[in-house]
């Protein structure tokens, strides 16, 4: 074959038309669509041909340079890198902590790390700390490099197997890999990166299936393949569930599909869907559940973040402190330890510290470790100041005071607002009141209230036994209970967590358990239990249960946080580093965020247009090209309303990132977007569609260009600064940068400014 002919030959396979006509077939009452794709379908929308790899190889390149680009600098942690950072050398030691984010992405940073030698020895404690030698923060940093990189070649996959032609799939990938934000956050150790990656993968996987009959080889391992991307989607973030409710969407599609095709027994469709089904649930629960079965298996030590848990969940790490072999028995002359089961609040507890307002007595709280102060002396109402010389048993109603004896003062409350909840007409003000010698009064007693649903089956639904039994302490006077919620003190003390008399609130917030307990009076054989450790499946509940808890209660304000409303406009972005005259921000690329944006827009009121005419009878929808375009694009779009939905009805703390996932999916769509308009649109005048796709990759570089020195944290002027700053809400100081780029040259690295960002979740 001649050069000339080759070439010609190579040209004709990258513009090769990957769009086949739906194959309609007449059935004995209607026509139907066959719904299984013809055999050549997988040829046509995939990578085939050499000159089709050697473009797939250079967009890699391309993506690979952007990505990889000096990711030693900066040389100090950045944003959430104090977070995901940590819990990387949280894995390597083995120390158990709390996130509110499934588990594969943080182990697959400390897995690296630990590649290559690394202890866990750095905390990354804050933005700006410098990285000593012996932090492989670069390898680090490579991972989400790396996921991020083939996040743009699976954009590229995904579009070709969509019906998305050679040409308009790389130009699609090449706008993707200059996209600045999805740069920032595939630079850094952060969860996004592999997330993506995962989200991206599940999306072509799935497409791949598309392409296949059912029941063919090809057609099962690009479903089971789909099953694990789910999976580890799933178990980087919780946002990857949107991504398995969006293919669960379009199973559903595909199903009505089936069902209509006259070919197929309805029989055997509803089996292929309970087969698929299975597989697309089940594999990702497998690994999800695998995954925090490693989490569990590692992080085998007692950590900082232990105290969010239960005492039996506590008990089965190594080093816990959590009380064992106590006196199961608890009456008068017990000393006790009295701890809250409704909130991670802790002990009861009072410490010689006041009141700043109310009554001014010695402060009640709730403390989350052990401690002295949390001792408190049981003994009967009646009897406050005579010595306790038998013991007896505080049954069901038992009316009893509580002495602390480190104060010599009671638990104590009266008519006083709390120190906090002084707005809350329902809440009492709890103290510790009195002194050595003093009797008390009627304000130090309460009335013990067995909770027996509450409590362990048995004697400990009869009277009160230490660990087992739950129960409530009403004030004899009031009539209102003990009550604690997640409320902090101010200063004044100490942070801790309130403690109220409340006539209202939730009931599990009244409830209270004896956990540690000692009585001289008891014989020397007396029944000594202890806390049973959670065993695995209820560990992942009671995670679970405070990974969901507390991520409700990320409502605390935040410098950069943003509302979902203002994400498909840029209106702003967040700041991540500043050092050294020096910012790292996350910001998109306005060309492409804005276009994706405006063609959703477009898109829905031209289909509003062809429902108007397809009411009024008019043809709609007559070319293959169109109705593939229609089908990939309502699709695709709605993974972006599935990912992005979710968050109007959040209330926590939320930041330009959460919108990327559903951006992806804008991206996908705006793809088929440029397919269309050179392949119908301007069908005829194409060398104009090219010439404005043209225009639109060398602004999408330009922007890119512009913006770079904000992504990779290079020096910039403050003119050049000025300027960018297309909308207020791009808030990245230009005060902080130097006029020249000579005066950079000047600087001491070693030495930088306090750093502006803040880390969030």
């Amino acid at each position: 074959m001649s050069v000339v002919n080759e070439k010609r030959s190579g040209s004709e396979e990258l513009n090769q038309d990957p769009v086949v006509d739906l194959n309609i077939k007449r059935g004995p009452s209607r026509p139907y669509v066959v719904s299984e794709p013809p055999e050549k379908l997988g040829k046509l929308r995939t990578v085939h041909t050499r000159n089709e790899r050697l473009l797939v190889a250079t967009l890699a390149v391309i993506t690979g340079a952007v990505r990889l680009y000096n990711l030693s600098w900066p040389n100090s942690v950045i944003f959430d890198e104090v977070h995901f950072g940590k819990f990387a050398s949280y894995y390597i030691r083995n120390s158990f902590f709390m996130d509110v984010h499934p588990p594969l992405a943080k182990m697959m940073f400390a897995w690296i790390a630990s590649l290559v030698g690394f202890e866990g020895n750095f905390d990354f404690d804050s933005i700006g700390k410098f990285f000593p030698a012996n932090v492989p923060y670069i390898l680090m940093r490579s991972l989400a490099a790396t996921t991020g990189a083939l996040t743009v070649i699976m954009l590229y996959f995904t579009l070709r197997a969509s019906g998305v032609r050679v040409w308009i799939a790389f130009v699609s990938g090449l706008c993707f890999a200059l996209e600045n934000s999805y740069v920032t956050i595939s630079r850094y150790i952060l969860l996004d990166a592999p997330l993506i990656f995962f989200i991206s993968a599940s999306a072509y996987c799935f497409k791949r299936y598309e392409l296949y009959p059912s029941g063919t080889s090809q057609s099962f391992r690009y479903l089971v393949a789909t099953g694990v991307c789910l999976g580890l989607a799933s178990s980087a973030k919780w946002v990857g569930l949107f991504t398995v409710a969006w293919v669960g969407v379009l199973c559903l599609w595909r199903l009505w599909f089936f069902v209509g095709d006259l070919s197929k027994p309805v029989c055997s469709t509803f089996k292929i869907a309970a087969a698929k089904g299975s597989i697309l649930l089940g594999v990702p629960l497998l690994l999800y559940t695998f995954f925090f079965y490693l989490h569990f298996e590692t992080l085998d030590k007692d950590g900082e973040g232990a105290g969010f848990f239960s005492p039996e969940f506590r008990t089965s790490l190594k080093g816990n402190n959590i009380p064992q072999n106590v006196m199961a028995e608890v009456g008068t002359g017990s000393v006790v330890t009295i701890r809250h089961t409704g909130t991670m609040g802790g002990y009861l507890h009072s410490h010689p510290h006041d009141f700043p307002g109310g009554s001014q007595q010695q402060q009640i709280t709730l403390y989350p470790h052990l401690d002295a102060n949390n001792e408190w002396y049981v003994m009967l109402y009646d009897q406050p100041n005579n010595t306790v010389t038998s013991f007896e048993n505080l049954a069901d109603g038992t009316k009893i005071r509580l002495l602390h004896p480190l104060s010599y003062r009671r638990l104590h409350s009266h008519d006083h607002k709390p120190p906090v909840s002084e707005n809350s007409d329902w809440q009492k003000e709890v103290s510790c009141y009195g002194f050595e010698g003093f009797e008390g009064d009627a304000n130090d007693d309460w009335v013990i209230e067995i909770d027996k649903d509450a409590s362990a089956p048995g004697p400990a639904q009869e009277r009160v036994r230490a660990l087992e039994t739950k129960f409530r302490l009403r004030h004899a006077m009031m009539n209102c209970y003990l009550f604690s919620h997640e409320v902090k003190l101010p200063k004044w003390g100490y942070d801790q967590q309130e403690v109220t008399c409340a006539y209202s609130g939730l009931p599990s917030l009244t409830l209270w358990a004896v956990e540690q307990s000692y009585n001289e009076f008891l014989p020397e054989d007396t029944e000594i239990i202890s806390y049973k450790p959670s065993s695995f499946w209820q560990k992942l509940v009671e995670y679970h249960q405070k990974m969901w808890h507390i991520n409700n209660n990320l409502v605390d304000s935040h410098v950069y946080e943003s509302m979902p409303s203002s994400w498909p406009f840029l209106l702003r972005g967040i700041g991540y580093w500043s050092q050294h005259h020096r910012h790292v921000y996350l910001l998109g690329n306005a060309i492409l965020w804005w276009s994706v944006t405006a063609f959703i827009v477009i898109f829905g009121l031209v289909v509003a247009g062809e429902l108007v005419a397809w009411q009024l009878g008019k043809p709609i929808l007559q070319d293959s090209r169109l109705i593939n375009f229609h089908i990939q694009v309502i699709q695709y779009l709605l993974g972006y309303a599935i990912h992005l939905a979710p968050f109007f009805l959040m209330q926590r703390q939320m930041f330009l990132h959460h919108y990327l996932p559903a951006y992806y999916f804008g991206i996908l769509a705006f793809g088929h977007a440029l397919d269309i308009l050179v392949t119908y649109v301007l069908r005829r005048q194409r060398t104009v569609g090219y010439i404005v796709i043209g225009v639109f990759v060398l602004s999408c570089l330009h922007f890119f260009k512009k913006y770079s020195p904000i992504i990779y944290g290079l020096p910039w002027t403050k003119q050049l600064c000025e300027k960018s700053q297309w909308l207020s809400g791009w808030d990245y100081s230009c005060a902080n940068y130097l006029d020249t780029y000579e005066e950079y040259s000047k600087l001491d690295l070693n030495q930088g400014l306090l750093p502006e960002a803040t880390a969030a979740v």
